[in-house]
């Protein structure tokens, strides 16, 4: 095992007994979070400072500053010593400069400065987003949950306390939404149910994406789409191109198997390929497909995914366009990713397979707390030199030398990220998660609010979870001009990735018509029961 592995033995666990029959007793081991600001690399340090030297950037301060001022002083035949009596000698400027050296140095000037300008990274403006809302027909309760469970027939008793006790300690309240196919008597988990779940959750968030915007669907140049479990054949993507008829030559792109953090992804993708084509738009949208992927077996670690997942969809329309900004609601500014994968533990945490019966489901691994706080860990500590106050990078480098160098016993400063985001979208992949990531961060519950009744109103939502988010925090009206905003995601691989936005105007409640918050945001927040 490398250094980037876990090291089992300084997890943090803790234990719970339940009494059994007065002979016995049963100890449950639950692994948390581990404290990951206590352990820091010097290396993902360093790789944070990396991101913020762009090659636009180098080629500033490295090429086009040195040579305009070396070709300053060739061109006006000057010894170092005499170039400040430029400034002052208004003859010595007039008698050293003519014409033709004028025309030399002007040229020079505006190719250095229009390479800079080529090679610069364009600004990514996110001019709105959508979220999918089903149908009131679709809600379902916990209650009416664990009767469908038992009433299906398929699982044993011990399987289905298992899903009462996950169920009543999820976080999940009583109007998620699951689709058709699986609340159907007997369940329908078939092809057509699996398409008819796509299309209504992709087409239902872009319809409400293209009311918003009124763009013109033949000035959109890409399109992405991330579905981790469902990658049927025409794609995803195709089905969106059918339904809308997008031009011919649109740059198309379908990705499968990226877990919860695959929106993030696919909004990397977008700004790649919006700094390689001017003048564009391009539309991500982000979705799971439960139909399919519904496990009708008893192994647990895959009923997990039954208890929290639920349907849900988003739809982001992103822009290059300089004229855009005045209408966009955000800008992108950082986007980091963490990919923990070369890791065999953080590799097979969250894994398809076949159940010792033959039945495929997603298993989710006993170590995936300890997983997801390490990579965690290194995208935060990547991300923290670009986005820190100078004051809380200097304190934290300064304890992290202290420590790792010198190796003195100092307690580890804990940089306040609140100093950096005014509002923090964070994954709702469960409620032990939320909790953690609200103790090692040293968030508050306002901070953590958008999360937390995310997952109640909504469920985990896999990579659309942080536009829910995003969307209640807009609805209650918190969304001032300037303020920055944190998108943090993680999923299979093991992945996280983080993006940063920047506010450009406020956001008015007034402006929340097709916000899936809009005619309940009053009733929230909500007390979640600690069951």
């Amino acid at each position: 095992m490398d250094m980037d592995s876990i090291e089992m033995d300084k997890e943090r666990l803790t234990a719970e007994m339940a009494l059994g029959d007065s002979s016995s007793a049963v100890i449950k081991i639950r692994q948390r979070v581990p404290d990951f600001l206590q352990s820091v690399k010097l290396k993902y340090v360093n790789l944070g400072y990396g991101y913020s030297c762009n090659p636009a950037t180098i080629l500033m301060f490295a090429l086009i500053l040195p040579l305009f001022i070396a070709t300053l002083v060739q061109f006006i035949s000057l010894k170092l010593d005499r170039i400040s009596e430029l400034w002052t000698n208004q003859a010595l400027r007039l008698e050293s400069i003519d014409a033709a050296t004028r025309l030399a140095g002007s040229l020079i000037l505006f190719f250095l400065f229009g390479l800079y300008y080529a090679k610069r990274s364009r600004p990514v403006y996110l001019i709105d987003f959508a979220c999918y809302k089903p149908e009131d027909d679709r809600k379902m309760s916990v209650d009416s949950f664990l009767k469908m469970t038992e009433d299906s027939g398929v699982f044993t008793e011990d399987t289905l306390q298992f899903q009462r006790r996950i169920s009543t300690r999820s976080g999940l309240g009583d109007e998620t939404y699951l689709p058709r196919g699986i609340t159907s008597r007997p369940p329908n988990l078939c092809m057509e149910e699996a398409r008819s779940e796509a299309e209504a959750v992709m087409l239902g968030a872009l319809d409400s994406l293209f009311e918003k915007t009124g763009v013109n669907l033949k000035d959109i140049g890409i399109l992405i789409v991330n579905c981790s479990l469902f990658n049927p054949t025409p794609s995803l993507s195709a089905m969106i191109v059918n339904h809308y008829k997008l031009r011919t030559d649109i740059k198309s792109y379908n990705l499968g198997g990226m877990g919860c953090s695959a929106g993030l992804i696919s909004t990397e993708l977008a700004r790649n390929l919006l700094q390689a084509n001017p003048n564009t738009y391009a539309l991500v949208v982000s979705t799971e497909n439960l139909t399919l992927n519904w496990y009708c077996g008893n192994d647990k670690s895959m009923l997990l995914c039954n208890c929290i997942f639920r349907m849900g969809g988003a739809a982001v329309l992103l822009s290059n366009k300089a004229r855009d900004k005045a209408r966009s609601k955000y800008q992108l500014v950082h986007l980091v990713r963490t990919h923990k994968g070369a890791d065999d533990k953080h590799y097979s945490c969250v894994y398809q397979r076949e159940d010792d019966k033959g039945t495929i489901g997603v298993s989710l691994a006993r170590e995936l707390m300890a997983v997801a706080g390490d990579a965690l860990k290194t995208n935060i500590t990547t991300l923290g030199p670009l986005v820190l106050p100078f004051t809380e990078q200097f304190m934290f480098l300064v304890t992290l030398v202290r420590k790792k160098i010198f190796k003195a016993k100092v307690k580890p400063y804990i940089p306040d990220f609140k100093l950096a985001f005014e509002h923090f979208c964070i994954h709702a992949g469960g409620r032990a998660v939320l909790d953690e990531l609200q103790k090692n961060l040293q968030l508050t519950d306002w901070h953590m609010e958008p999360s937390r009744m995310t997952l109640h109103r909504f469920g985990n939502t896999s990579s659309s979870s942080l536009w829910y988010e995003l969307a209640y925090t807009e609805a209650k009206g918190r969304i001032a001009g300037g303020d920055r905003v944190w998108q943090i995601a993680f999923g299979s691989g093991f992945k996280c990735n983080s993006a940063v936005w920047r506010a450009l105007r406020s956001t008015p409640i007034s402006e929340s018509r097709s916000n899936p918050w809009k005619d309940e945001i009053e009733k929230y927040r909500v007390k979640v029961p600690l069951a």
